[in-house]
């Protein structure tokens, strides 16, 4: 079973980092709990999961950019 994570007496638990970050959670984020008939939990955010960093270059090269250009942008960088 993977990691585990334990309520306190309170009944708060701890979402895992890996979580928080896949659905783009951060310090006062609202979050609903959903029971499902099978007895299923799901967690639920208005808050918009970050795209990865392939899908924010998207539509973002230019027809005739160099190798060098192409890699930059992928980077990050500013092409010289």
């Amino acid at each position: 079973m993977a990691n585990m994570t334990r309520m306190t007496t309170k009944g708060q638990v701890t979402i895992p980092k890996r979580l928080r970050d896949h659905l783009g959670l951060k310090p006062g984020s609202d979050i609903d709990f959903e029971l499902t008939d099978d007895g299923r939990v799901f967690l639920k955010t208005q808050e918009e999961a970050p795209q990865s960093r392939f899908a924010r270059l998207r539509g973002s090269a230019k027809l005739g950019m160099t190798t060098d250009e192409l890699m930059a942008l992928t980077r990050g960088e500013d092409a010289d």
